[in-house]
């Protein structure tokens, strides 16, 4: 990637990511000023301020932390430890008005959602072009001996229909049995299998033991390795292994692991051109499989199709509605699904995502935050101290008791919640995000094809890469 591509990039994350806070922060802000409360400062960031001005006695700052914002009201409930102290003594605002200026916020996350919503229908949606097709089925194994075969087509997983490999591996992973009815096109006919999936994959998720037509791609070249004396290079992608058409990584690890100390010819596409190379899979000692001595991931070019016009706004948002309540619910049934919180996106990973959005084309980084507002609302409108849902059930608490609650003890349960908040947000970046940086770095490194098309737009775009 060009340092032209990577200013580009990091600018237009910066600036996207920072217009869905602005548009939540701006929210509060509007509202409290036509209710007449005192507003101290505007924030878009968290941490030490980059820059800050005055204007009309409220401080404006930009701070170095673009994991959220704030807006500072002394009249509602505050939490010292990320907004600081107060500069004057204030009597608290209505609790009716905390509520409105509370709600302002993932409010106006909803209309921004529902505006790029609309932008995206008029100028097209690229949709990626994975089709849900078998690439490789392994002999032997339980799904072989059910008869299904390569070429053979999921229709649908766990009695949800499915477009593309995206979809596949979402229903199976967010699953709450780790038995699933499959749906699957053979020779026209179609049959249902109870097929068991497994978590035992780099990503820890429940993926059904079928692969999808993709050539896998060489990521990273160990030193000292036999893919490094047999002439493998980053990007390769490997076409066939001792003769066998190569059709996933699985199959490809497979065929390794059998030729343990035997010279075998491996076939990779190299850039135009089309490269033989024999390599001697190394014998691990522990285990006995061969090994070579790479990384690999899949053949990293995508191709997109635009749909024009996109998805109608309401069917794009209620596609990312369903999407957040299937991860929710997989996320309460952790233990038949065992999805956690370790496989949630922290500000890492979901800037590391918007970034692959940008460098692949604006519309897909447009959709992106339809899904990134309508979450932001979500979370927010959570019952629980420092959020916003949390101001307005303390509000609603303060209405019944037709008395203000303890300003201590709200104060030391705000900051309480805050501080839990970043910790959770430092586990997931540090557990999730920072242990994910090999994918998401073999996700940007990918190339992709945007092609046009006039076929209508579906319903459901908002998929989960």
């Amino acid at each position: 990637m060009t340092i032209l591509t990577f200013i580009y990039v990091a600018a237009a994350v910066l600036a996207l990511f920072g217009a869905a806070i602005f548009v939540h922060e701006f929210g509060h802000f509007w509202v409290a000023r036509k209710l007449g409360m005192k507003v101290e400062e505007f924030a878009i960031g968290m941490g030490p301020k980059i820059c800050s001005w005055t204007r009309d006695g409220i401080v404006y700052s930009v701070r170095w932390i673009p994991a959220g914002g704030f807006v500072k009201l002394p009249q509602m409930v505050t939490a010292e430890a990320l907004e600081g102290k107060t500069t004057e003594d204030v009597p608290p605002a209505p609790p009716l008005h905390r509520i409105l200026v509370a709600f302002a916020g993932p409010f106006m996350n909803v209309v921004f959602a529902f505006a790029l919503a609309t932008i995206i229908y008029f100028v097209g949606l690229p949709l990626p072009v994975n089709p849900p097709i078998i690439g490789y089925v392994e002999p032997g194994s339980a799904e072989a001996k059910l008869g299904i075969q390569e070429g053979d087509v999921i229709k649908a997983v766990n009695n949800k229909k499915v477009i593309d490999w995206q979809e596949i591996t979402m229903n199976t992973a967010v699953a709450r049995t780790s038995v699933l009815p499959v749906v699957i096109e053979h020779a026209g006919q179609e049959h249902t299998y109870q097929l068991q999936a497994t978590a035992d994959n780099a990503l820890g998720l429940k993926l059904l033991n079928l692969d999808p037509r993709d050539h896998p791609q060489v990521i990273q070249v160990l030193s000292g390795t036999p893919a490094e004396r047999a002439g493998l290079k980053p990007k390769d992608v490997v076409i066939s292994f001792a003769g066998v058409p190569v059709a996933s990584r699985e199959q490809l690890i497979d065929l390794i692991r059998k030729r343990g100390g035997q010279a075998t010819e491996m076939r990779v596409q190299r850039g135009e051109k089309k490269v033989a190379l024999s390599v001697t899979p190394a014998v691990d000692p522990g285990t006995k499989f061969g090994q070579i001595g790479v990384m690999l991931g899949t053949d990293s070019t995508q191709i997109y199709l635009v749909q024009k016009p996109g998805p109608l706004p309401w069917e794009n948002v209620g596609g990312v509605l369903e999407q957040t309540y299937m991860v929710i619910s997989a996320l309460v049934h952790s233990h038949e699904t065992g999805v956690g919180a370790k496989d949630l996106a922290g500000p890492v990973g979901i800037l590391t995502m918007l970034a692959v959005e940008v460098k692949t084309d604006y519309r897909l980084a447009l959709n992106f935050l339809v899904l990134l507002n309508i979450n932001l609302a979500i979370i927010n409108l959570l019952p629980i101290p420092v959020l916003d849902g949390g101001h307005i059930l303390m509000a609603i608490v303060e209405k019944i008791r037709r008395r203000p609650m303890n300003v201590k003890f709200v104060e030391y349960v705000t900051t309480a919640f805050a501080v839990m908040l970043i910790s959770f947000m430092l586990y997931i970046t540090v557990f999730g995000d920072i242990k994910r940086l090999s994918f998401f770095r073999a996700m940007f490194d990918n190339t992709a094809k945007i092609e046009q098309s006039t076929a209508p737009a579906v319903s459901n775009p908002g998929q989960v890469k």
